[in-house]
């Protein structure tokens, strides 16, 4: 029978759903309302009889009635809908349902989730660690190889010891030439005038130290500028020619001036009758740049004074000192009684701290800090031709342990003086040239 409502049938407009000879596509039209007949009334008289219904047995469903649900749904092919058990959307029956479980709403593999990932192997943690650690190691061998050959291609090598003469036996320790010197290179009129250096020509030693690095104890030893000594034999750096001994007493500085550090190596040793196995040489801007790029160096300052030639201008008591103010300290002399001799106290003072402070994990292992550092220092440094990157490392470290006590500072003992210039107390010299050069414990004290 059909469920169209009266006066529908097919005989109405057929255009609709089988095209149109029109030139414009059909419009959308809106489906009529399809409404069932209200069935009338059936007489009782009229209804069908039903047998009538035995009784039923205890545990048995009636006879008539709505059949029970059954629950499974396999059909002849094995193939279960899942309808009838609430499984409409396959979720495995002893699954759980909970939230974030699979078949949640949430959780992977429901409507609202992401696709849950196949099952893998575990990683494999061990293996991961060992790759990093070889990656790290081979990034800081890496790095500690590129930064040694960039610092020792900037350390100048400038300074000839072979063509010193006539050169005393070698000791048990290493021994350094720590030269000052007054050298304006690099320097502009801006920054002479900033640091009071003037403006005068060529290079004087404006300090001179000995730092023996010896397994007994590290020891420093300042060298007064106005040090008496004797000018021997020597071979002109730049000649060649070798300049016989006349006896004559000069200045100590004076030779440097003279033929530069291979004439005052060849001064020292005579003097002395210490070798000297290396030298090194810094100048006025490579000092100051090396306290700046180091943000400083503390200083306590036991007693302020004042110097209009270097410009030091210092209170008592605990300070930093930048690169101006670090190099006027080391260089005032006539703010004091004591004139050379203080300064050259006020300078191994700062020197030994100055290393200290270099030497802390704080600017060792920060290259912000640690580059700056060694470039403001390699770029003026000059040292002999067989000196390496180890040898720079154990002076300074020697320098450094200094300051820390585990070794002794003095200047060179003194007996008097003569037209001016500071004779050495030639008993105390030998004993401590002997001293240093058997590696026994210093005991001489100088002035």
């Amino acid at each position: 029978m059909s469920e169209w409502p009266e006066g529908r049938n097919d005989s109405g407009d057929d255009r609709y759903g089988r095209g149109s000879a029109q030139a414009q596509p059909e419009g959308a039209r809106r489906m009529p309302h399809v409404q069932r007949r209200q069935q009338r009334p059936v007489p009782p008289q009229q209804q069908p009889q039903r047998p009538a219904q035995p009784p039923a047995r205890p545990g048995q469903p009636p006879a008539y009635g709505v059949p029970p649900q059954q629950a499974p749904s396999h059909d002849s092919y094995g193939y279960d809908s899942g309808y009838n058990t609430g499984q409409v959307y396959g979720r495995p029956q002893s699954a759980p349902a909970g939230p974030g479980g699979p078949g949640s709403p949430t959780g992977p593999g429901g409507p609202g989730g992401r696709p849950g990932r196949p099952a893998g192997p575990a990683p494999d943690w061990r293996k991961r660690i060992k790759i990093g650690s070889i990656v790290l190691v081979t990034a800081l061998l890496a790095t500690t190889i590129g930064t040694y050959f960039w610092a020792d291609s900037k350390v100048r090598r400038e300074v000839d010891l072979s063509k010193v003469i006539e050169r005393p036996k070698e000791g048990d320790c290493t021994t350094y030439l720590v030269v000052g010197s007054d050298s304006r290179e690099g320097l502009s009129d801006e920054e002479k005038k900033k640091l009071h250096t003037g403006s005068a020509e060529g290079k004087r030693t404006d300090s001179m130290m000995i730092l023996a690095a010896c397994s007994s104890g590290n020891t420093m030893i300042s060298l007064p500028r106005d040090s008496d000594v004797e000018v021997p034999s020597f071979v002109g750096s730049e000649s060649g020619k070798k300049f016989a001994g006349t006896g004559k007493h000069t200045k100590l500085n004076a030779t440097y001036a003279d033929d530069g550090p291979e004439l005052l190596v060849r001064t020292v040793e005579y003097n002395t009758g210490l070798r000297i196995d290396h030298h090194a040489e810094i100048g006025f801007a490579g000092f100051a740049n090396i306290v700046d790029a180091l943000g400083g160096v503390d200083m306590n300052i036991e007693k302020g004074f004042k110097d209009e030639k270097s410009g030091a201008d210092f209170k008592a008591g605990e300070q930093t000192l930048n690169g101006s103010q670090a190099l006027a300290f080391v260089r005032t002399r006539y703010a004091f009684a004591e004139s050379d001799l203080a300064r050259t106290k006020n300078q191994q003072k700062f020197l030994s701290t100055l290393a200290n402070q270099a030497a802390t994990p704080g600017t060792i292992l920060n290259p912000f800090k640690l580059y700056p550092v060694l470039g403001a220092g390699l770029d003026t440094l000059i040292v002999d031709k067989d000196m390496s990157l180890w040898d720079l490392a154990d002076m300074f470290f020697a320098m450094k342990g200094i300051s820390g006590g585990e070794g002794v500072s003095m200047n060179m003992p003194i007996s008097g003086e003569r037209g001016g210039n500071l004779i050495w107390d030639k008993a105390k010299v030998q004993q401590l040239v002997k001293q240093i050069q058997n590696d026994e414990k210093v005991t001489v004290k100088g002035n």
